[in-house]
């Protein structure tokens, strides 16, 4: 079986589209793709799947709602973009950010709404900046097992800002198919004969993974593959399903989406949004919070699965 590496450049040329179609399919979901450093990187055995999949008509709407985590946005990577009341910048790597964002357009006509795919650490630094305008947040504080809260302070100190729920998500471990390793939970970092497949720094689920191993006293050293990184949870998810590494931490909505994985649940995670108070006064950011309040919004997520919304829409917190 080949498994050579090619970028979206080479896969272009195989298969006589564009680069810009590659990027297309990978967000769509349906070519699983990696980093190597900052390099996209596209296994040539996904390839040949897609390719198969393609001649059966294999088109599931849910793997094409799956993922755009992988293809970072063009403010990430081709030019700066202002946040303003005409741009609205939101952070964050989960598809829901991106439907976020089009129901903005839909309503607000004058608005043009980016999206940035970094995780929540660094989405946070950039919403103090004023390089985004809403920051999503996954991180858990493993010294009051609380989550957002205390990050934000810290990484905008002094500005007040509200923390408002967008959704509850499933953090667990992927393994592979019928899990072979009999990998049950957190201790299982402990273990010797596991690779685990890591996630890159400032992200929900490496600060996770951090703080359970300073919960459970075990250093990093002597974890097998720690400082092997993948930038996304379908990534992770994608190299336990080729055989790169025994477990990796993930949500659940992606497990779902792979062949070959097994998901082990682990925690349950509140995933929010934080807006810097002084903008909610602004009838552009009014009118965000009465998307996200909505029974269409709220319809569209039931629609994906996966997502807890019993506090969508909430004030969980103004700091």
């Amino acid at each position: 079986m080949d498994s050579t590496s090619l970028t979206p450049i080479e896969v272009a040329e195989l298969l006589k589209i564009t680069k810009n179609t590659v990027y297309e399919i990978i967000k769509r979901g349906e070519l699983p793709a990696y980093k190597v450093g900052k390099k996209l990187r596209i296994d040539k055995e996904d390839i040949d799947n897609y390719i198969k999949n393609q001649k059966k008509g294999k088109s599931s709407s849910s793997t094409k709602q799956l993922n755009q985590e992988i293809v970072k946005s063009e403010i990430s990577n081709n030019k700066e973009i202002k946040s303003d009341d005409k741009n609205i910048i939101i952070c964050g790597q989960d598809m829901i950010l991106d439907i976020l964002g089009r129901n903005i357009e839909n309503t607000l006509p004058s608005i043009k709404s980016y999206r940035s795919y970094m995780g929540s650490y660094n989405g946070l630094i950039n919403l103090y900046n004023n390089k985004a305008s809403i920051a999503s947040a996954h991180l858990w504080d493993w010294e009051t097992s609380e989550y957002n809260i205390d990050f934000v302070k810290k990484l905008l100190p002094g500005i007040p800002c509200t923390i408002i729920n967008l959704t509850y998500r499933i953090q667990g471990f992927y393994v592979k198919k019928g899990n072979p390793k009999n990998i049950q939970g957190w201790d299982d970092l402990k273990r010797e004969d596991l690779s685990y497949i890591n996630r890159e720094l400032g992200c929900g689920v490496r600060v996770l993974l951090d703080g359970k191993l300073r919960e459970l006293n075990i250093s990093s050293n002597e974890i097998n593959g720690y400082n092997s990184e993948e930038s996304s949870h379908l990534a992770v998810a994608s190299a336990i399903a080729r055989g790169k590494g025994d477990f990796g931490l993930g949500i659940e909505k992606v497990a779902k989406q792979i062949d070959n994985i097994d998901f082990i649940s682990l925690q349950k995670e509140r995933y929010d949004l934080v807006i810097k108070t002084e903008n909610l006064y602004n009838p552009i950011y009014k009118e965000i919070l009465n998307i996200i309040n909505s029974n269409e919004f709220k319809d569209e997520l039931v629609g994906l699965g996966g997502y807890d919304l019993k506090d969508t829409g909430k004030i969980i917190a103004e700091t």
